[in-house]
């Protein structure tokens, strides 16, 4: 698999919604966080009146640090904007305040974010925190699809979305269990069983059309359930007619709750064998069978490890956690007689000084740290290593970032 090349809009997603979580992680006191969305069809020179006459209306707030640090972020993006003879093809969006640290500490922030997919609206907004939706609308998915799994007793409607499957609904039902009755008691309790059922039926079909009618992402539905009662969701008009056409399949599952839309899940491989979630699953469950085997078979695990086998060239298939928040430091010693440099991969906070393997001295950092998922996904790009990006969502992605600590590899030959 190494001679395929990566997706990059995997790596391209995934640094995006970094940034946002980045961005949204600022904080600002009262109104001094300034955010402009520029649609690409918007003229900067009426941006820039626009802002003029923001900064003339700024002029007038009662709140002296409040209004310095707006009029200062009106000021930086009237000059930001300046290299822009157009918008670009998508549009920029600027992030620009004063950020509030600990100990009534201050910061000045400017962000630039030119987006995936068109603005389609010019927004200007201060706020204690920025305005984020637009751009959080981008990331979530364009295809999904609908998760139903029944029974007489209970239904669970879901959603699989991207790479995660989510509840949408459950309930259970009022149907009554047979008796050993006979005779007429037994045929009027018989009657009054199907009348139940049949409600419980019509409410299936209500809550899944409430649930996916109208929605355009949506590419079909599985159902699931034991025996064949999952069938009957189909008949009798119970879904709306637009929705019994992208019925896909009815497999048989053990469960109708949660875990019975997991199984579904499991069930339409076949099916779905193109989705991102499959196409994980069976990736981590390849490198689990490596790591099974008694001589660890052609399994790497842990950054030290599998940074060491890249080097080698020896990586197949890198797997990275999306969830891992680890970052890597560029240090140095300033021991006036050692002159050891070298990196360090630290939790996303500030660097905390480490020592100096060489004399003991705490090491120090003066650079700007860059992001573990990025810089090894690029670092594999440059030895034609393939590079799967996994969800911290699914159950396989779980246990890569908490038993592997999210970096893991699937080798080409074995190196020790």
């Amino acid at each position: 698999m190494a001679e395929e090349k990566n997706d990059s809009t995997a790596l391209a997603r995934y640094e995006f919604r970094r940034k946002l979580e980045h961005v949204e992680s600022i904080e600002g006191q009262a109104t001094e966080l300034v955010s402009l969305y520029v649609p690409p069809t918007r003229q900067i020179a009426d941006v820039s009146n626009y802002l003029r006459g923001e900064y003339a209306q700024s002029s007038n707030i009662k709140s002296q640090s409040t209004r310095k640090n707006v009029m200062a972020a009106i000021a930086s993006i009237l000059n930001r904007i300046k290299v822009y003879r157009v918008p670009p093809p998508n549009g920029v969006v600027l992030f620009v305040g004063t950020e509030s640290l600990a100990g009534n500490k201050e910061k000045s922030v400017t962000i630039v974010i030119e987006p995936p997919e068109p603005i389609t609206t010019f927004l200007y907004r201060c706020d204690s925190k920025f305005y984020l939706e637009p751009l959080q609308a981008m990331l979530a998915e364009k295809e999904v699809w609908g998760l139903l799994v029944m029974d007489r007793k209970e239904a669970t409607i879901g959603r699989l979305n991207g790479k995660r499957i989510e509840v949408v609904d459950s309930f259970e039902s009022q149907v009554p269990s047979k008796h050993g009755r006979g005779g007429q008691s037994a045929r009027r309790f018989e009657r009054l069983i199907e009348d139940a059922a049949d409600k419980f039926f019509v409410k299936i079909g209500e809550r899944v059309n409430g649930a996916f009618l109208g929605d355009k992402r949506l590419q079909g539905i599985l159902v699931g359930g034991p025996g064949s009662t999952k069938n009957i969701i189909t008949e009798h008009d119970y879904l709306h007619y637009e929705l019994r056409g992208k019925v896909l399949g009815f497999f048989d599952v053990g469960y109708t709750d949660e875990s019975g839309l997991k199984e579904l899940v499991e069930n339409a491989t076949d099916l779905l064998k193109d989705i991102g979630l499959i196409k994980e699953k069976k990736l981590v469950d390849r490198f689990m069978r490596e790591v099974a085997r008694p001589d660890g078979g052609l399994a790497a695990y842990g950054e030290r490890e599998v940074r060491e086998a890249l080097k080698l060239g020896a990586v197949d298939i890198l797997l990275l956690s999306e969830g891992m928040r680890k970052e890597r430091y560029k240090v140095k010693c300033p021991g006036p007689n050692c002159g050891y440099t070298g990196e360090v991969t630290q939790g996303e906070l500030e660097f905390k000084p480490v020592p100096c393997p060489r004399c003991g001295t705490e090491l120090e950092s003066d650079e700007d740290p860059v992001d573990v998922v990025d810089e090894l996904y690029k670092a594999a790009e440059q030895v034609g290593t393939k590079v799967a990006l996994i969800s911290a969502d699914s159950n396989e992605g779980k246990t890569l970032l908490s038993a592997f600590g999210g970096v893991a590899a699937i080798l080409r030959y074995r190196i020790r």
